[in-house]
Order: C-alpha cells, then sequence, then structure tokens
C-alpha cells in the first residue's frame, strides 16, 4: 500500500498548505484520511476527486474535517457533469452525534464505525485507539495484511500507544509541540513523545505531522533522534511511503 501525505499542519494550514489529510492507495482502490482545510485543493494534485473511494475521519475538530462540506459539493457537482449517481461513504464515530449526522449529503453518506470493532474498507483493515484529546478521537492502525500504517491523529501521550503501534512500519504521530513543552493540556504531542512510541514499539520509520506554527522544524527532528535512531521525516506535502512485498 501507498500513503501520500495531503496536508500536514495543526490547526489551521500555512499559506499554500493544508492541515490533516493523508491518501492511502492499493490495486486500484484510494482511501482519504481526514480531510482537513485545504485537503481537497491539494489532493486533486494526486487523484481525481470523484476516484476516492471512501473517507474515515477520526474526530471532527475543523482541522480535520473542513473540506469534508467541499467534498460534498464536489460529488454534487460531477454528478451533473458526469451524469453519475455513486454516493462516497464517509466513515465517523458517532460520540458526536451532530458530527456525524454533517457527512450525509446528497452523494454522500455517513457511516458509522464502531471504535471497538475492526472497520474493512476496501483492501484495508482498521482498527481504532481511543486517544486523549478535548473531543473524542480515535487513532487508527491500518493494514492490508502485508504491512500496517498507524496515525496517532490528535493525542497526547499514553503508554497504549506504545502496544497499539507495536512493529508498525510506519508510524505517523501527532508533534504540535516541541520537546520539553506541556502538550497535555492541548491535547497533543511533542517530538520526543513520538519518538519515545517509535522506539518502544519497535516500529520501521516515523513521521513527525500535525506540525506547530512556530520555531524551526528541523529542531523535531533533532529531538526526535534523541529517543529513535531509526528513519525519522517531517511531514510535508507529497511526501509518499510505500511498503511492498
Amino acid at each position: 500500500m501507498k500513503l501520500t501525505v495531503i496536508g500536514h499542519w495543526g490547526g489551521y494550514p500555512a499559506a499554500g498548505g493544508a492541515t490533516s489529510a493523508y491518501l492511502l492507495e492499493k490495486d486500484g482502490y484510494t482511501l482519504l484520511i481526514d480531510a482537513g482545510s485545504g485537503s481537497l485543493s491539494k489532493v486533486q494534485n494526486y487523484t481525481k476527486v470523484t476516484d476516492i473511494n471512501a473517507v474515515v475521519l477520526s474526530h471532527y475538530h475543523n482541522d480535520h474535517i473542513a473540506d469534508i462540506g467541499v467534498l460534498q459539493y464536489a460529488w454534487l457537482v460531477q454528478s451533473y457533469i458526469q451524469d453519475r449517481k455513486t454516493v462516497l461513504p464517509i466513515y465517523g464515530h458517532t460520540d458526536d452525534q451532530e458530527g456525524f449526522e454533517s457527512l450525509s449529503h446528497r452523494f454522500t453518506k455517513g457511516v458509522a464505525y464502531d471504535p471497538k470493532k475492526q472497520l474493512e474498507v476496501g483492501p484495508f483493515s482498521v482498527t481504532f485507539q481511543k486517544t486523549d484529546h478535548p473531543v473524542p478521537c480515535y487513532g487508527m492502525r491500518i493494514t492490508d495484511g502485508e504491512s500496517a500504517i498507524v496515525y496517532t491523529a490528535d493525542t497526547s501521550f499514553k503508554e497504549e500507544w506504545i502496544s497499539f503501534a507495536e512493529h508498525a512500519d510506519l508510524l505517523i504521530t501527532d508533534c504540535n509541540f516541541y520537546a520539553g513543552q506541556n502538550s497535555k493540556k492541548a491535547g497533543h504531542m511533542t517530538s520526543e513523545e513520538g519518538a519515545r512510541i517509535a522506539h518502544e514499539a519497535g516500529v520501521g520509520e516515523l513521521v513527525l505531522s500535525h506540525l506547530p506554527h512556530f520555531g524551526d522544524h528541523k529542531d523535531l527532528i533533532k529531538e526526535a533522534e534523541q529517543h529513535f535512531s531509526g528513519i525519522i521525516r517531517l511531514a510535508e506535502e507529497g511526501l509518499a511511503w510505500e511498503k511492498s512485498h
């Protein structure tokens, strides 16, 4: 499977950027994980809007779902242009009923996932981990049966991430703060916390994402390297990861 970073900013997009969104592809199936602000414009550099087969959302904060509304409009417009009646499934949790109900539109349908059960979406199997965040939010472990990607979504550090991410090929962590800063109250993690998870879980590669709007991002890498000796990269638009067997 192939993962492409579409958006990686925390809170709001920097000029020309986008907030949290990741594209997963395998065997002609395309899955969008979160759809933050600016992501609909950016995702079209990699696939057609109507080639997205499904969307899975971690939670309903705007920096993760802001472009759901325009995605719904895109599918509505294309239904007329292409004379198509296909409905896009958007998977979300029901801990926030209002947020969940907003997923259904003329050509999109909100589909509830049970965070306690495995979700099958195309060639992907998704399991969930509840995060520590001000609103209900779920990180994900996604596998195609050959490799595994773990996405923490928005969360402060907790020990459960270590077992959840065990031996993942790729770990994408919330990294909204620098080492030594108090990130817990905001419901986010620091560079060193994400790296600690990567080290203790024995993952193959670490990508730091949900990046802050201050400081020098290169310092995040230097800080993470103090705790994890594997490959560490900063998320950026177009960053691609692929593992084939």
